[in-house]
């Protein structure tokens, strides 16, 4: 099959999206594969690398592994707070500002939907921006912890060649002497305000992202397999309401055969096309 055919395909489902959208305020599931562009990896892309992500219980039981954890999980925050959102991510919050879209809910933590002007976003599986104490409950701004990290270990540097992961974390290639960041209030663990392997999506986050779906005439996944469960289930729920459901992705979803449209491509081109054709449709 040529480029151009493929061109022709692409171009001949976002037709079919725009038909099935045209007219509907519209819920959006984003994942990895939105942030691509904007240099983030996907998970489960082509060229993905195999990774081992740490578990809650890891960093929870273990002092080494939460060493190890922070000197990754700074150096990737550094990564994700010098990325800038893409087409994609501003072609959502133009159809929020339009009244086409209601909102977003994201799997991803890099907070580009906020940055690029969203404004009702769900994140499901928590936000790098924020950091808090497991013990008080005190919040910290990631900026804030980040200058006393680097004032407590000003040895750190971005190793060469570095591989970031879509939840911002970079494999170090030493922890050794690294000082981990406490509460500066009551001198408890921190951790970033994110979903760790192991643990589950706080039901009121799932319920907000409920809402959203139930509020809405049609649902567009962009960006995601599908693989994690949250996900498939808010299509799930889409598909109980015998909602129109418009997946948007490079490779196969677990919910390929429940689309009413399936376009296989880069989700900043299709978002584009749907924020410059779906307002006028509303």
């Amino acid at each position: 099959m040529t480029d151009t055919t493929r061109d022709a395909g692409t171009e001949a489902s976002i037709d079919r999206a725009v038909e099935v959208l045209a007219g509907r305020r519209v819920a959006v599931l984003t994942g990895a594969g939105v942030s691509t562009d904007s240099g983030i990896p996907d998970y489960r892309g082509k060229g993905a690398p195999t990774r081992t992500p740490m578990t809650a219980q890891q960093f929870l039981s273990n002092e080494d592994a939460r060493r190890r954890y922070w000197v990754g999980s700074h150096l990737g925050w550094r990564v994700f707070a010098a990325a800038q959102p893409n087409g994609g991510h501003r072609a959502l919050a133009a159809l929020e500002r339009a009244g086409v879209a209601n909102g977003v809910v994201t799997q991803n933590v890099d907070g580009l939907h906020v940055r690029a002007g969203s404004h009702r976003v769900v994140e499901l599986h928590g936000t790098m921006r924020r950091v808090g104490c497991l013990h008080c409950g005190q919040v910290f701004d990631r900026r804030d912890l980040a200058e006393r990290v680097e004032a407590d270990n000003p040895w750190i540097t971005m190793p060469e060649n570095v591989e970031l992961g879509p939840d911002g974390d970079v494999t170090p290639a030493s922890a050794e002497g690294f000082v981990v960041p406490t509460c500066s209030v009551c001198g408890g663990t921190l951790k970033p305000d994110v979903v760790f392997f192991g643990e589950y999506i706080p039901l009121e986050k799932f319920r907000e992202a409920e809402q959203l779906v139930h509020a809405a005439g049609a649902l567009v996944v962009a960006g995601s397999s599908l693989v994690v469960n949250s996900g498939i289930r808010l299509v799930e729920r889409a598909r109980r309401r015998r909602l129109p459901v418009v997946i948007v992705n490079r490779g196969e979803t677990r919910a390929d055969a429940r689309a009413s449209v399936k376009i296989d491509g880069g989700t900043t081109h299709v978002l584009e096309e749907l924020a410059a054709r779906l307002p006028a449709l509303l």
